[in-house]
């Protein structure tokens, strides 16, 4: 089910562009917003949907904190516009300030999450992904198996692992997300796959070959 979250920013940033500017570049959008804030909103629109679930995914925070996390990551972005590194992808610095923004919130908690908000399907990619089962292995009897083995990966490892998996990202955007050099991402992944077979074999997901 999909959550609206698009009316803070509908609401609050005056719509007066042209549908021409969403044919135009991360890059080139970036440009504009430096000379008129009214063209940033072209950015909100593309990127607050994938950002909000992107916090969702990485966090144990209700919609409504949610949302005021992703008003917070615009603000910054915004406000750091003439810093944004144009050898960058907007995506993947925007996912940083998303990311490192929902750290700070839940330090402020005192408490790392225990658990994410991932949908049956974004949990099964991880755990196809990491063992390569088919879906439907794991989809009947399993589901809440897969779930604890997910929620109880180290975050460093879940983190990753929902970027690459859930998110997509390519490791050079991982790499630019989580400012981390290429091998540390991928031995983070494979750690955290190797993670998932070993409780995977524990849970009798998986049989030893």
């Amino acid at each position: 089910m999909k959550i609206a979250v698009a009316d803070y920013f509908t609401i609050n940033l005056p719509f007066c562009m042209n549908q021409g500017m969403f044919k135009s570049s991360d890059s080139e959008l970036v440009e504009l917003a430096k000379t008129n804030p009214d063209n940033f909103e072209a950015l909100v629109l593309k990127y607050q949907q994938p950002i909000f679930y992107y916090i969702r995914r990485i966090s144990y925070f209700s919609s409504e904190d949610i949302e005021d996390i992703v008003q917070e990551v615009f603000i910054k972005a915004y406000k750091g516009l003439n810093g944004f590194d144009q050898n960058l992808k907007f995506s993947s610095w925007i996912y940083r300030i998303a990311r490192n923004t929902t750290i700070d919130a839940i330090r402020k908690k005192h408490a790392r999450p225990l658990t994410t908000q991932l949908e049956d399907d974004e949990l099964l990619k991880i755990f196809v992904s990491s063992t390569d089962l088919e879906n439907e292995t794991a989809m009947k009897d399993g589901l809440e198996k897969v779930r604890k083995i997910v929620d109880e990966l180290p975050y460093k490892y879940k983190e990753v692992m929902i970027l690459k998996f859930v998110e997509q990202k390519n490791y050079e955007e991982i790499m630019d997300i989580l400012k981390k050099p290429k091998g540390t991402v991928a031995a983070l992944i494979s750690r955290g796959r190797k993670m998932v077979i070993k409780e995977a074999k524990k849970s009798y997901l998986l049989l030893d070959q």
